[in-house]
């Protein structure tokens, strides 16, 4: 299972005590958010996208939303999101439970400004009942993130 190589990765860095697992699912920015009793924009949601014949992770805040034209402009192409089942075999998390740690080998992942506002953030962790509380920092650091990006829409308060 996928958090449990979260769990390992975490535990090499020794944070794996803060995953957090739920009796309900969190597969969902609203199950997340209601999970954890924080509001749905805080949850840290991982979108994978196929660019140039490689996988990528788009994380963002949960109430941003891909803007197509932001996307090719930074990526040179249409964002086409991974299916299910590439999204396993590509980042190595099912759909539900997809984040930035203990991806498969080459998945490169970008932070979206979304995020920057702010102090903690929740992303999952492998599974679609799972969550580990970050700041912005450490989730740099955790995710070992390529660049920050600008490609949602629809968070701009």
């Amino acid at each position: 299972m996928a958090i449990e190589r979260v769990r390992a990765y975490f535990s090499e860095l020794g944070i794996e005590e803060r995953i957090k697992e739920f009796d309900v699912s969190s597969a969902t920015v609203e199950l997340a958010a209601m999970a954890l009793g924080c509001e749905g924009k805080r949850i840290a949601k991982s979108l994978s996208f196929m660019v140039n014949g490689a996988s990528i992770l788009v994380v963002c805040a949960g109430d941003g939303k891909v803007d197509n034209a932001k996307f090719k402009a930074q990526f040179a192409t249409k964002a086409k999101m991974l299916t299910p089942d590439e999204a396993v075999s590509l980042i190595g998390h099912a759909v539900g439970g997809v984040c930035p740690f203990a991806t498969n080998e080459g998945v490169e992942v970008y932070l979206d400004e979304s995020l920057k506002r702010f102090e903690t953030v929740f992303p999952a962790c492998g599974s679609s009942n799972s969550a580990i509380e970050m700041t912005i920092p450490e989730l740099e650091m955790y995710s070992r993130y390529t660049a920050w990006v600008d490609v949602c829409k629809g968070w701009q308060e």
